[in-house]
């Protein structure tokens, strides 16, 4: 691969600062952290701490197992903390942790750009999968 690699002609741009280990480590950040559950529930944690059930009444489509599954990954990366309290019934909330709070400014501004997109883009989708069948029956 090196060889190849050589081969082509080096691009500058925010790969090109970075090796394989650091690129490949980005890459995984970017998946857990861009996806779109995380940064759904890292902007809703924003206020504060909130339980299961808040979250996913917050969360419109959000099923309880992405719910469950997003909140365990945010958790392990610790941009999430879950208090459990010792209650009857038991209780357990989450909350951004310092870390988490870092990345609300980028998700907030991430969403904030879907939102005020989501009409261009979707008339460009509607654009371009109009010129695609179009293209497709000229075969």
């Amino acid at each position: 691969m090196e060889g190849v690699r050589s081969a082509v002609r080096q691009v500058p741009g925010p790969c090109s600062h970075w090796n394989d280990d650091e690129a490949d480590f980005i890459r995984h950040v970017l998946d857990r952290i861009g996806d779109k559950w995380s940064v759904l529930i890292v902007g809703t944690l924003e206020a504060g701490a909130l339980r299961y059930s808040e979250l996913a009444y917050a969360i419109p489509g959000i099923s309880q197992r992405m719910l469950t599954l997003t909140l365990r990954q945010l958790t392990q990366d610790g941009i999430v903390s879950r208090t459990a309290y010792p209650e009857v019934p038991p209780r357990v909330e989450y909350e951004l942790t310092p870390l988490g709070r870092s990345l609300l400014g980028v998700v907030l501004d991430l969403a904030a750009w879907a939102v005020d997109n989501h009409k261009e883009i979707h008339h460009n989708r509607t654009v371009f999968a109009q010129g695609s069948a179009s293209a497709a029956g000229t075969d």
